[in-house]
């Protein structure tokens, strides 16, 4: 079998599932739950030996161990079928998602929010909070691939290359902070089909929660920002005086000479203040808010999960988008890139999360769900703060040594009931998605650490260190948040 026809293949079992997945939906349809857990478990087998390292051993543990408990509790065979397709809405939301950041794309709003970046990101602070923020905003919608778009915005400023550090920061902070919010993640489709929440319900808590995220983040850095923003003014300082002395050196030369000097100096100043009024691209500002305000219309509207009306609105709204702005073979590029890059690319995801669904899945059938209420009422704690530390503790504690936070998150959501650890489904689902967006930044097998190690030419250890501060403040910030509100 040639690789072409491989691909085709795998793309076709992956299409496939999605396709089941939104019948079974619509449909409520029984049998289909076999036809779901049959593609989930073909998936699995032929996208498994394209992994490799962490990836490849951990989906082999999920699987075997899944087998383990399903033998051991003599779990019937529709039983098994329904764990294999426990992560089938994580597949269908890969396989449309990623539409939604083609209008992002567009050449016009790239160009502009270059000149946005190139004008208003001044001081290393201005520079660090905006980096953060756009990575915020624009891993909302296309998700892991903001990272390189924000970075080659980050590094049009020359003096960039100095801060790396500090940016490669707020790049795994910001896009750590779209976890939290945003509809089109992996996280927010499990949580939210887990605990049977609408988007809309968690929205106000969540924006909250990033807001204290990107608060954070300025905080735990704070003492670093300003000594390179009083570097900075120094060496402006320095240049100004330089500058002073050689006008007053030009004084003693021809009136036209002086002339022109003076013309070349208004001329900076007309560009110095065109680019002052450079802003923030008006055209992508409300595309972002439009597709924002078309889930949440439709989830009020319509009686559908919120995975299948992210994915509805992906197929329409980017293409109706593009169609008006007269930019159709913009979208038929990224269709195709979508199709024939981002989606193979995600091919990892898919296996390991496919595996951690079924090892899931078969832990609910030990009755995990009640064990834990039960050893966390010895301590002498309100369970629901002892149950908010543990998960916390948990999901970091085990993205730090690599595993990846969907294993704990789907485990907990699927298995613990929240009015037995006395929370509400919105504590919960807050709880679970706080705990996530923190641990990502910290985490050596995040796509997020390992697409930054190639761009700035360092270990994911690297990158993930200067993390471990803020991911543990973080964690308290949440704890706090979620008591207060």
């Amino acid at each position: 079998m040639t690789v072409g026809t491989k691909a085709v293949i795998d793309r076709a079992v992956i299409f496939a599932l999605a396709a089941v997945f939104i019948l079974q939906q619509f449909t409520q349809w029984g049998p289909l739950v076999y036809v779901l857990g049959g593609l989930s478990f073909m998936a699995v087998l032929l996208l498994l030996p394209k992994l490799k390292g962490i990836a490849l051993w951990l989906s082999l543990f999920f699987i075997a161990g899944g087998v383990v408990l399903m033998l051991a509790q003599q779990a019937d065979a529709a039983y098994w079928f329904k764990a294999a397709s426990m992560n089938a809405t994580l597949v269908t939301l890969f396989v449309f998602a990623p539409l939604f950041g083609i209008p992002v794309r567009l050449p016009d709003y790239v160009a502009a929010l270059k000149r946005f970046y190139e004008t208003r990101m001044r001081s290393t602070t201005a520079l660090f909070i905006g980096t953060q923020l756009m990575t915020h905003i624009m891993g909302g919608f296309i998700n892991v691939g903001s990272i390189p778009v924000v970075y080659h915005l980050v590094f049009v400023k020359p003096r960039s290359g100095r801060l790396s550090g500090l940016l490669a920061n707020a790049l795994n902070r910001g896009f750590g902070g779209a976890i939290c919010w945003s509809p089109y993640f992996a996280a927010m489709a499990l949580v939210t089909s887990a605990l049977k929440l609408n988007w809309s319900a968690l929205l106000p808590y969540l924006i909250g929660l990033s807001l204290i995220s990107l608060l954070v983040s300025l905080a735990v850095d704070f003492k670093q920002l300003r000594a390179k923003d009083e570097a900075s003014e120094l060496a402006a300082a320095q240049t100004d005086e330089l500058g002073q002395e050689a006008m007053e050196v030009t004084e003693v030369t021809t009136v036209t000479r002086s002339t022109k000097a003076i013309e070349n100096q208004r001329g900076q100043g007309m560009e110095k203040e065109h680019g002052r009024r450079a802003s923030f691209p008006m055209g992508l500002a409300i595309y972002l808010l439009c597709a924002t305000a078309a889930i949440l219309l439709l989830e009020q509207l319509i009686e559908l999960p919120m995975v299948l009306i992210t994915c509805m609105g992906a197929v329409v709204f980017p293409l109706l988008w593009c169609l008006a702005k007269g930019a159709l073979p913009t979208f038929r590029q990224g269709l195709t890139n979508h199709l024939t890059v981002t989606l193979p690319a995600l091919q990892k995801e898919i296996t390991l999360f496919l595996a951690a669904g079924f090892f899931s899945g078969s832990i609910s059938a030990t009755g995990f769900g009640h064990v834990i209420p039960s050893l966390l009422g010895h301590i002498p704690l309100p369970i629901a703060l002892s149950f908010s530390i543990f998960t916390i503790v948990m999901i970091a504690a085990t993205s730090l040594i690599g595993l990846h936070p969907i294993v704990w998150v789907t485990i907990l959501a699927t298995s613990i009931d929240p009015d037995v650890v006395q929370i509400s489904p919105i504590y919960f689902a807050v709880l679970l998605l706080g705990s996530w967006g923190l641990s990502n930044p910290i985490s050596p097998a995040s796509a997020v650490n390992n697409l930054l190690a190639g761009l700035f030419n360092k270990s994911v250890f690297e990158l993930a260190r200067p993390n471990y501060r803020f991911a543990a403040v973080m964690g308290l910030a949440l704890l706090l948040y979620l008591m207060m509100v």
